[in-house]
């Protein structure tokens, strides 16, 4: 395991901060091929946005479905690399890119057939500000379903890494799929050069093309860096117990990550009652809010690698030091992020959208989202503690009863209130979640 970041021993704080960088920056460059995307789209129009916005809602379900290999992996491997149990590590490698193929192709061949009745349930119309934003967003959403196993895979491989603590390789991979990302979206969106002008098509194929190259740069580091990588038939070896323990610590925040999509979705739909702008409004909005839940997601990711090292080398009393090195962090990052948002809305969604109207009403949900940004830290944080010790229920029965909590609140307070009602549910909720975790 030479290629491990031992976190049982050393200064906590440095060794969280030295794994949760990498973690933090390969998020934000995640975060990076949407705000592409959307600046580049933005410039098309507000119909453009909601279009990529609408079919961002299913790509976040595949998103969350890889939660499942995802976090059991990260999970896994660090407990057995805490336990000094290279068997155990090339059987969890193996039963987690299993299951996240299996899950790709599957939820490819459901999203592609799909894709038309999908789109139509948000009922967007055929014309805003003179773009069909309903077929813009069906030819996205197919689009993305043909490279979806990338989609998959990739995270997969980052948690990995994750779970070795060395978080810097998944970074230089992503950083250079991101690069790939900017170059092409230009090219593709308003045709240059001898590339034809694909709109918002255009975004799709090239976020495809820059996954594609992600995986393949990790599945060259895989074989370079794991010697029973090289021999596939004794690596892919099924094994009834690793799979179990795979899907027994990954289900719990994957179910939570698709609910939370899945009451979006619902959420989206009571919001397009005021019109195609407060779907843009939120798109953009929780792209500029991700700031702080990206930077939590982070600390979370390397707090797991880190209890889990520490709980498998039965290292209990830095378990507990950890965490609380964690939320001394990240609240002070709440804090920050809070005043960001409550003082500077109208600077930072200008950067996106140049619409008056939408910045209106961006600055509003900037504004309300600002006030919950301390506890959805706590939150997150909290939930990669518990996720590090292989009890990953807790934080996802606490998530997922207050999420749900969020579609009864929403149609009461904008009757009471109109849109910023629904805005206004949704912070509520956060401000909740963080207290009780």
């Amino acid at each position: 395991m030479k290629h491990q970041i031992d976190l049982t021993k050393g200064n906590i704080a440095l060794e969280l901060t030295r794994v949760s960088i990498p973690i933090m920056l390969t998020m934000f460059i995640q975060m990076a091929y949407n705000l592409t995307d959307m600046i580049w789209i933005g410039s098309i129009g507000s119909g453009a946005v909601a279009a990529i916005g609408t079919a961002g809602f299913f790509i976040w379900i595949g998103n969350a479905l890889t939660f499942m290999p995802k976090v059991g992996l990260e999970v896994c491997v660090a407990q057995s690399v805490g336990k000094k149990d290279q068997n155990d590590l090339q059987r969890f490698m193996a039963n987690g890119l299993l299951i996240s193929l299996s899950m790709s192709v599957i939820f490819s061949l459901i999203v592609f057939i799909m894709a038309n009745p999908l789109i139509n349930f948000f009922k967007l119309g055929t014309n805003v500000n003179g773009f069909d934003p309903t077929n813009s967003a069906i030819s996205y959403l197919r689009v993305i379903s043909l490279g979806m196993v990338f989609t998959f895979l990739n995270p997969c491989f980052t948690a990995v890494y994750n779970g070795l603590g060395n978080s810097k390789l998944p970074f230089y991979y992503n950083s250079a799929g991101l690069l790939v990302n900017v170059i092409l979206d230009p090219l593709l969106i308003f045709g240059v050069w001898i590339f034809p002008k694909m709109g918002v098509q255009g975004a799709a194929i090239a976020t495809v093309i820059a996954q594609l190259c992600v995986s393949i740069l990790f599945i060259f580091s895989f074989r370079r860096h794991f010697e029973f990588v090289r021999h596939l038939k004794s690596f892919f070896v099924f094994s009834r117990y690793h799979l179990y323990r795979i899907i027994k610590i990954g289900f719990p925040p994957a179910a939570q990550s698709a609910m939370f999509a899945l009451i979006a979705m619902v959420i989206a739909r009571i919001i397009v009652r005021w019109g195609a702008i407060p779907i843009a409004v939120q798109r953009v909005g929780s792209q500029i809010e991700s700031l702080s839940w990206m930077t939590a997601s982070g600390f979370s990711t390397a707090l797991s690698a880190f209890v889990g090292q520490n709980y498998g080398a039965k290292q209990y009393h830095r378990i507990w030091k950890g965490f609380l090195t964690a939320m001394y962090i990240m609240s002070s990052i709440g804090i920050l992020v809070s005043l960001l948002l409550i003082l500077f809305p109208e600077f930072l969604f200008k950067i996106f959208v140049r619409e008056p109207n939408a910045i209106q009403e961006g600055i509003i949900y900037l504004t309300i989202l600002g006030y919950s940004q301390l506890f959805m830290c706590l939150e997150i944080t909290t939930a990669g503690a518990f996720n590090g010790l292989g009890k990953s229920l807790p934080p996802s029965i606490v998530s997922i009863s207050l999420n749900l909590l969020r579609i009864p609140s929403a149609l009461i307070f904008s009757a009471l209130i109109g849109l910023n009602g629904i805005w206004w549910s949704i912070s509520g909720s956060s401000i909740l979640k963080g207290t009780i975790l």
